[in-house]
């Protein structure tokens, strides 16, 4: 097998990789298909450049927590909706509440999430979160009893196109994007 000559070839074999993944690609992966002859500048680069080709076709190229995919443009969710027509999850008031409080406050535990929403957590709403790949358990609090913190996940991060925790809007414009929801 011989090595990429030039860019145009570099990149068509990044842009297949990512097309075909079925999940993001890091750095470190991205760099395994030049036997390690790239540097992550010219990595980056690269992929700066794959991200403007693709801006006027129906694709981006997307840096989310675990690394790089190409993803639908948002104005065509709803057409690529029709190939699944599973409805997605529907999430509980109590579910968001929590999941929220543990984004922005984390890592915290139970009776930290009790605490701050005035009621018990029902255990399903944690193992629906865990289930989801959304929630984990990081450690335990060193105190009587040592309950379990819990923090959110890569997975979370991904699914809200997020590259770290930084990104989340302040947890007062969460808040008020909440009320003007309800009104």
């Amino acid at each position: 097998m011989r090595e990429p000559e030039n860019i145009t070839e570099m990149k068509a074999i990044l842009e297949a990789a990512l097309l075909t993944a079925g999940q993001p690609l890091s750095l470190d992966e991205l760099l395994k298909l030049f036997a390690g002859r790239m540097e992550r500048a010219t990595l980056r680069m690269l992929l700066d450049e794959l991200k403007q080709a693709w801006e006027d076709k129906s694709l981006d190229l997307v840096q989310v927590a675990t690394g790089y995919r190409f993803q639908a443009k948002p104005e065509l969710s709803a057409f690529i909706a029709r190939l699944n027509p599973d409805r997605q999850p529907k999430y509980s008031r109590a579910v968001m509440e929590t999941l929220a409080i543990i984004a922005y406050r984390q890592p915290v535990t139970r009776g930290d999430i009790e605490q701050i929403r005035g009621v018990s957590v029902n255990p399903n709403i944690m193992r629906q979160l865990i289930e989801r790949d959304w929630i984990d358990v990081v450690g335990q609090r060193e105190v009587a009893g040592r309950p379990s913190l819990y923090a959110t996940t890569k997975h979370f991060l991904d699914d809200l196109n997020l590259r770290s925790l930084a990104e989340l809007p302040s947890f007062e414009d969460f808040i008020q994007d909440e009320i003007a929801v309800e009104d």
